[in-house]
């Protein structure tokens, strides 16, 4: 007789912000459906997908929070960041300016979490990896944020070509799954 272990449920929100352009919701759309769509319209305020994830100890429920990237949409991240457990700050490698702003994201963001806490996972991701022959975001760029940011990951994608989405998504979800243990050790 084979005793099945029930599995465990997790349910994590994740918020993905940054400019207007850089590729959030081809990211999301092409890790969800494991799809390109070039014709993806501009987000509205935010838009809510949902991926759901199991393996042979657990059920995951993923729910991405798709922020828009217009200055008109600002005030309603820190609303939006509530109840976070990881994000994803997106910036263009083949537009420079695409990660000047991210002073100004994460504080719209951190204002809408309870816990400031180091630990939470926030990973920048360098978008549009197919086009590293138009790379304007050079590597020096990153290393100088990632000096001041030693908390947070980098890492390069393209939703594009498929290339490093799930990789991307799995170490978000893995560093989540540490946090909420650690959490759950705390309590």
């Amino acid at each position: 007789m084979v005793i099945k272990t029930p599995k465990i449920d997790f349910a994590f929100k994740m918020c993905i912000f940054g400019d207007s352009g850089v590729g959030k919701s081809t990211l999301i759309n092409r890790y969800i459906t494991a799809k390109f769509d070039h014709n993806l319209k501009s987000t509205l305020g935010a838009a809510i997908l949902m991926k759901f994830i199991e393996t042979e100890t657990m059920r995951i429920k993923l729910q991405i929070w798709d922020f828009a990237g217009e200055e008109r949409f600002d005030a309603l991240l820190p609303t939006y960041a509530q109840g976070s457990s990881a994000a994803i700050f997106m910036c263009d490698i083949s537009n420079r300016d695409s990660i000047t702003n991210i002073d100004k994201w994460l504080l719209k963001f951190n204002e809408g979490l309870n816990n400031q806490d180091p630990k939470f996972p926030l990973i920048i991701v360098g978008g549009k990896l197919d086009l590293e022959k138009h790379r304007s975001l050079n590597k020096k760029d990153i290393e100088a944020i990632l000096t001041v940011r030693k908390e947070f990951d980098y890492l390069e994608c393209s939703s594009k070509t498929g290339e490093n989405v799930d990789l991307l998504f799995l170490t978000i979800i893995d560093k989540m799954l540490i946090y909420a243990d650690i959490q759950k050790s705390i309590e």
